[in-house]
């Protein structure tokens, strides 16, 4: 069991959103390429923003179903550390990316997909969500939990998660990361510091509740 849960708050598009993030004790940020999505952002203006993480925060690059190439300099000019895939990206794509990032692969919940991709030793973290992506819906918590054995690498908790919920999601899943967009937000793509500070908080007693 970790004695740590680490946070990740994605789709950060603002300094405010980064320095709420920071002061709230994230372990990660989002930046999110997906040109539809609300929450986008040019990656240079993201490189801008990476600048202002301190040391063991880290920068997450969003994409989905996007070439390899395209991905890798994207990530690149935004000065990531790490991709999220969040697409119907198969193996191939993952580990031409995996030559130069670390990769998070996104899917959504299904008995299926974590069967798919549960022991697939090119991905670094595997994040389960309730949607495909930024729309805050939950998944059945209980189910992922009687797989979650069967995930072979670190697993991150998407999907509908605030700071209500975030403790029971933490409880019956026990996962290694919990990430968040949609709820802390005011309204889609603009996140609100009271909100992150809120979740940060939760998360932290979460832990400390399994801790005992």
């Amino acid at each position: 069991m970790n004695a740590r849960t680490r946070i990740k708050i994605c789709g950060l598009r603002t300094e405010a959103d980064v320095r709420a993030a920071v002061d709230a004790g994230v372990d990660a940020v989002g930046f999110v390429f997906v040109h539809s999505s609300p929450r986008y952002i040019d990656p240079g203006a993201a490189a801008e923003l990476a600048c202002l993480l301190p040391p063991f925060v880290d920068a997450v690059g969003l994409f989905a179903d996007q070439k390899a190439s395209e991905i890798c300099d994207m990530a690149g000019e935004a000065c990531v550390q790490m991709v999220q895939l969040h697409g119907r990206e198969d193996r191939q794509c993952v580990e031409l990316v995996r030559n130069e990032f670390a990769v998070i692969k996104g899917i959504r919940f299904s008995n299926q997909a974590v069967q798919q991709w549960g022991g697939v030793n090119s991905v670094d973290m595997l994040l389960v969500d309730g949607s495909e992506g930024g729309k805050g819906e939950t998944l059945d918590w209980a189910a992922l939990a009687a797989q979650r054995e069967s995930i072979e690498p670190p697993l991150m908790l998407a999907g509908g998660l605030t700071a209500d919920n975030v403790a029971r999601a933490i409880a019956a899943v026990r996962p290694y990361a919990v990430d968040v967009s949609s709820g802390v937000e005011s309204r889609p793509g603009v996140k609100d510091a009271a909100l992150i500070h809120q979740f940060g908080a939760a998360v932290r007693r979460a832990d400390q509740a399994r801790c005992g």
